[in-house]
Parts: structure tokens; C-alpha cells; sequence
């Protein structure tokens, strides 16, 4: 007679970000041994507020509850790329400084990826586009993206960074001496 197993327990969850005024986007990622699943992605809308600091607040408050509700311990956030509009730029700079203080505020450890470096971790191309970083997570989870913003897949990229770039320190986490290693132990992941 066949018993059951029990799930592998989560080693720890990590909170994406992509900081936005208008639109912003989180993912929570649960991280186990030899696997992964997507715990909660969305977007929260900030267009009907008028006034940024009611946005700003709207930020903190959901942040704030996201944390409570899923007792992530690391915040994977997006860092803001330089812009050509500076009012545009400070914007995003407060909206990204809220984003880290919910986290800090909570206990969480944040770590800020460029938007270059998520794109590597995802795609192994700094230059992709987001339908690309899209497509790999969508590959990745057997996700959908149609349904999902670009600010939530987005997100989501922020977290895998995250997890690509510190899975050796999981227990259980496997090391490569190069690729050959890397695509033997991860075939399915290879087109």
C-alpha cells in the first residue's frame, strides 16, 4: 500500500515588487527544496487617487496586509531606472521608499534588483523585453500572463531574481560548476 507523503515544508517566502503611482505590482513566491509556487500576484490600481500622498499611503497600507496575510522574509524590489522626466523620477523614488518601509517596518529583509538584473536572472538576457520575462515566468509557474498586468509579472520577475540569485544558500540548494551541470540537472527548463 502506497502512503501518501507529506508536502516538503516552504523554506521562506519572497515578496516581489514593482514600485508604481499609478500601478504596482507584488508577487509572493513560496520557495521549497526542489520547488516553487506562487502564493498570492497582483496589482494594486492607484489611478483614482488624485493626491499622491493618499497613493502613497494606499501603497504602505496594502504592502502592510500583504506581509501580515503571507509572512514573507524578504522583499525583492525593483529599483527604479533612471528617467528622462525628474518629477516622474521622485515619484517613483517615494512610492519605492514606501514600498521599503512597509517591508522594514514588518521585519523583512529588502534587497533592490535593477531592472537589467531581474531581466538576466529570468531570461539569461539583460536586453530582453517584458513579453520575454513574461513568457519565462509564465513557463516557469504554468502561468497564464494575458490575465495578469505587466506590473505583476513584473513583480514576480523581482522575487525569482531573488531566488536565482541566492538559491545556493537554501538548504538542500544545489551548486553548478558551469552550465553543462546546470542544464543536466534542469532539462525541462532548456528549449
Amino acid at each position: 500500500m502506497a502512503t501518501k507523503s507529506a508536502p516538503e515544508p516552504a523554506v521562506y517566502r519572497i515578496l516581489g515588487v514593482d514600485p508604481g503611482t499609478v500601478v504596482l505590482g507584488f508577487a509572493v513566491v513560496e520557495v521549497h527544496p526542489r520547488s516553487r509556487r506562487i502564493v498570492e500576484l497582483g496589482v494594486l490600481k492607484l489611478a483614482q487617487f488624485r493626491d499622491h500622498s493618499r497613493r502613497l499611503e494606499t501603497i504602505h497600507r496594502r504592502l502592510t496586509q500583504v506581509i501580515g496575510e503571507h509572512n514573507p522574509t524578504i522583499m525583492a524590489i525593483e529599483a527604479p531606472f533612471f528617467g528622462k522626466n525628474p518629477q516622474s523620477m521622485l515619484k517613483l523614488g517615494r512610492a519605492q521608499g514606501v514600498c521599503m518601509a512597509a517591508a522594514i517596518g514588518q521585519g523583512l529583509e529588502v534587497t533592490e534588483y535593477a531592472p537589467r538584473k531581474i531581466k538576466q536572472s529570468v531570461t539569461g538576457n539583460g536586453n530582453a523585453s517584458k513579453e520575454q520575462v513574461a513568457a519565462m515566468l509564465e513557463n516557469e509557474f504554468e502561468l497564464d500572463s494575458s490575465r495578469h498586468l505587466a506590473d505583476a509579472t513584473d513583480a514576480l520577475g523581482a522575487a525569482m531574481c531573488h531566488y536565482y540569485q541566492n538559491r545556493t544558500a537554501i538548504p538542500g540548494g544545489k551548486r553548478f560548476s558551469g552550465w553543462e551541470g546546470f542544464i543536466q540537472a534542469n532539462a525541462s527548463r532548456v528549449r
